[in-house]
């Protein structure tokens, strides 16, 4: 059956299902669609990756506190975290992986290692 590549427009004979005609051809057609998200992904996961190796530098006893100001300066961005932890009394703790911060007073924080 002769098929035409959805990425070069090339003629091949294959498989009834087949839409390409190398690996290459595929490699690149899927890449190209995928370019976006990938970005956004990668861009995303660079920033949680940050702010978990700062609150990681920052906590090497499992329990500190620390200022907003030293979170900042380290390049800390407050808007990307994995989950938030609600306590039963209503505390809310914004983790990253198993890095976690708690707001308290005067812009300070509460750094916490989630234990598994």
């Amino acid at each position: 059956m002769q098929q035409s590549c959805l990425e070069c427009n090339e003629s091949f004979k294959g498989r009834a299902d087949k839409k390409f005609c190398s690996d290459g051809c595929r490699n690149t057609y899927n890449n190209r669609i995928n370019k976006d998200a990938k970005n956004l992904i990668r861009n995303v996961n660079n920033r949680l990756r940050k702010n978990w190796r700062i609150l990681e530098e920052l906590n090497p006893k499992d329990k500190t506190k620390t200022s907003r100001v030293k979170l900042t300066e380290k390049g800390f961005d407050f808007n990307y975290f994995t989950s938030i932890y609600t306590t039963k009394a209503g505390t809310v703790y914004y983790f990253v992986y198993d890095q976690g911060y708690l707001p308290l007073e005067n812009d300070y924080y509460a750094l916490v290692k989630r234990n598994s």
